[in-house]
């Protein structure tokens, strides 16, 4: 199976034997932070073995001088000794690599195109150390390797890849395999898991070429402020010996006499200074450790633990529990909460009891009884229905032997559709909400597979729905769509649902939606519209076939395909509303308020879209319900600035189109202006864009930074900072190895 690149070859910027030349210029960076915090001792130490600068005994210097680099070698020896044991476990993973002759264990994970699978054409992964996501996503083998007879025929097949050139971005990917189309579905990046099923891949991205590396910032040695006092003295003591061979008008070697002033005056700095402040650091180390009121806390770096500045918090899983509670339904004319929910359900249960209307139509539910006449009940049918069919959830059963629970599996048709031990995955917890409330309201989804998808009514009946297409959710469009064709009528249906910006110009005309999802919005809850459009079999096959063109464009093919699924995006039918709420971790509130209090500026980094941002922020209370808020979601980000500069006390919200674009123009401008607002949300940020935001606090202010985070997106973010914090959750433990600091959850700060 050859492998052909894209025309552009892949271009590494860096071969490996520079890695030395590098080390170097890094030490170089370093050497005169090294000579002022104590290199000028063993300077000093060293001159006594020349005559002429001579003062004292040598073991006046070489002894203390040999005790304090002891000391300081031991506790560095320490942290090493951490580093090398937690290093060891992340490292620790075995692969299989697959050849004609057989297999063999590797210890290294590459980037690989998702080939074939055991057993089904599908399997899910984790991409929590990547993007902070914790819920499961689904990978597709391609088409082609979907129903292969053996293992063995792989091998066989005479195919090639197509692959773009190495990116930053983690969520896209074009290509081809020979004439099919490849995208991020296909794909499985490196720091990614496999968590149900096995994964057969074709390697196309190794080493430098990774995303995970690309992403990945370079680790620094932190200094802290104490340090920092040795280096006032050495300064002060320098000033002091110039001004002494001043006052003998630089007669004579005056060159020497500096020296032997700068031998005599050393005494101001006592060599003790730096055990003191080695030991007392270790100390206060192994105090936070032992503290009862932050259990599980790690200290990893032990020479910065008196370090907290300016905040840089990671959203989900920092700030947020990531667990979505479904809060509000709204249909156009009533809205429902969570107490009233009990009235849609009677309207399910009641519109799909008769067993001869399982299939009919939903005008035949209109003589449902409802404690709200003006509420007909078709439409609750139709929102209810669209809720459990637009959507990329997959039911996950668990299977047991013996009482005992073995590895998770996708159901098949055949299977026992039992509720006690389903569970539901998906890339996005929201839609696992949402799925979870039509389950509750009495439409439960069994089963699906790459075709089809099963969904039981509240009699028992299974209702069988063939997948025809899936519009994933992408930044850029921020919805996604299905097209389905209903088993026993075959009626062919497009579903959409996305955030109220990017709906509003698609669904038919109303006057209640702009007003709603504001209402919800502040309540801190997170909006999706969701609509339906009815196609004919001629309107979808017209489709399907330009479709299929786009997609095997290698040139423009996000454009192409986006021109193609607009055609379908219009006069849809506006369905409902629905409002989902991210709870908020232990105490959030108090520990932001404190925090501020203390003096301490909160900026909030998130991968996730601006207007869920915008809701966190306002519920955990890092934007005050009397600031206003700046979004800047364009392009024209001069534009932008020159409008935020006229408010005042207002807070600012920046997407990640509009922050490329002042990071790459505009440094000095934002910083100057972010740093005067109370807090700043920064959305959509790639983990290259967190630790550049961090490194522009560094080099534009004095401001010590302080960053926290609990995903592997946030290790670029963390090492670039001050003092970083990692929270052990979820999402893993490699935030947690790879910060300073490692605690177990957020209000542990402010102990």
């Amino acid at each position: 199976m050859p492998l052909m690149m894209s025309e552009k070859a892949f271009e590494n910027d860096e071969s490996d034997y520079q890695t030395l030349p590098r080390a170097r210029v890094s030490q170089r960076r370093r050497g005169l932070e090294w000579f002022l915090c104590g290199g000028w001792k063993i300077l000093l130490a060293c001159s006594q073995f020349v005559p002429s600068l001579k003062i004292g005994y040598l073991y006046t210097y070489w002894a203390p001088l040999g005790f304090v680099l002891a000391v300081t070698m031991v506790r560095e020896a320490v942290d090493e000794v951490r580093h090398c044991r937690r290093d060891k476990e992340m490292n620790s993973q075995l692969y299989s690599k697959l050849t004609v002759r057989g297999d063999h264990s590797v210890t290294h994970p590459d980037e690989v195109i998702h080939v074939m699978s055991y057993d089904q054409s599908s399997c899910f992964i984790r991409t929590d150390q990547l993007d902070g996501e914790t819920d499961w996503k689904l990978r597709i083998a391609v088409a082609c390797t979907q129903r292969l007879p053996a293992l063995g025929d792989l091998f066989s097949i005479n195919a090639y890849i197509y692959a773009q050139k190495p990116e930053l971005d983690i969520h896209s990917f074009e290509g081809n395999f020979t004439r099919e189309s490849l995208s991020i579905e296909n794909t499985l990046w490196a720091s990614t898991v496999v968590a149900s099923g096995t994964v057969i891949g074709v390697v196309i991205y190794t080493g430098k070429e990774m995303r995970s590396m690309l992403n990945m910032s370079q680790s620094k040695n932190k200094v802290g402020l104490l340090d920092c006092l040795t280096k006032a003295l050495f300064l002060a003591q320098v000033v002091l010996s110039v001004i002494m061979v001043a006052l003998q008008g630089f007669l004579g070697p005056w060159f020497r006499n500096l020296f032997r002033f700068v031998v005599l005056f050393s005494y101001i700095i006592p060599i003790s200074l730096r055990v003191n402040l080695d030991m007392g650091k270790s100390a206060y180390s192994w105090m936070i450790m032992k503290d009862k009121s932050i259990p599980g806390t790690v200290v990893r770096t032990s020479t910065i633990p008196e370090e907290l500045g300016h905040l840089v918090s990671d959203k989900t899983g920092t700030l947020t529990q990531n667990e979505m509670v479904f809060k509000r339904l709204h249909l156009g004319t009533v809205s429902y909460g969570t107490d009233t929910m009990d009235e849609i359900q009677s309207h399910i249960i009641q519109s799909y009891q008769p067993l001869s209307n399982t299939h009919t139509q939903d005008s035949h539910a209109s003589s449902t009884p409802s404690r709200k006449p003006q509420l007909p009940a078709p439409k609750v049918r139709k929102a209810v229905k669209a809720i459990a069919l637009c959507h990329n959830v997959t039911p996950v059963y668990e299977s047991r032997v013996n009482g005992a629970s073995t590895e998770p599996e996708r159901t098949e048709a055949d299977q026992d559709f039992s509720d006690d031990n389903r569970t539901y995955q998906a890339s996005s917890p929201d839609e696992v909400a949402l799925v979870h409330c039509t389950e509750s309201l009495g439409l439960t989804l069994v089963n699906r597979d790459l075709t089809s998808l099963q969904l039981k009514t509240p009699a028992g009946h299974i209702l069988t729905y063939y997948i025809l297409q899936i519009f994933p959710f992408t930044s850029e469009s921020k919805r996604m769509g299905i097209i389905v064709r209903e088993e026993a009528t075959g009626d062919i249906t497009f579903y959409m649902k996305g955030a109220d910006v990017a709906m509003a110009s698609i669904v038919q005309y109303n006057d209640w939606l702009e007003e709603e999802c504001w209402n919800m919005a502040r309540e801190g809850l997170r909006t999706l519209v969701v609509a339906k459009k009815s196609l004919t079999e001629e309107q979808y096959q017209d489709f399907e076939s330009h479709y299929n063109q786009a997609k095997l464009s290698i040139h423009n093919r996000a454009l192409k395909v986006a021109a193609v699924l607009e055609s379908l995006e219009r006069d849809m039918e506006l369905l409902c509303l629905t409002g989902v709420e991210d709870q908020l971790q232990a105490d959030v509130r108090p520990t932001l308020e404190l925090l501020r209090n203390a003096g301490i500026k909160i900026w909030m980094l998130t991968g996730d879209e601006l207007e869920t941002a915008t809701c966190i922020a306002k519920s955990s209370h890092l934007v005050s319900r009397n600031q206003d808020i700046h979004v800047s979601n364009r392009g024209e980000a001069h534009l932008e600035l020159n409008s935020f500069r006229r408010k005042h006390n207002c807070a600012l919200v920046i997407s990640g189109n509009s922050l490329e674009v002042c990071l790459r123009y505009y440094e000095h401008e934002f910083v100057e202006l972010a740093c005067q607002c109370p807090a700043v949300v920064c959305c959509h940020c790639s983990p290259t864009q967190k630790a550049q935001i961090v490194r522009l606090l560094q080099q534009h202010t004095a401001i010590r930074t302080c960053a926290i985070g609990d995903g592997g997106n946030d290790v670029s973010m963390i090492q670039a900072a001050d003092c970083g914090i990692g929270i052990e959750g979820k999402e893993g433990k490699q935030v947690s190895l790879a910060a300073d600091f490692s605690i177990t959850q957020l209000k542990h700060i402010d102990c």
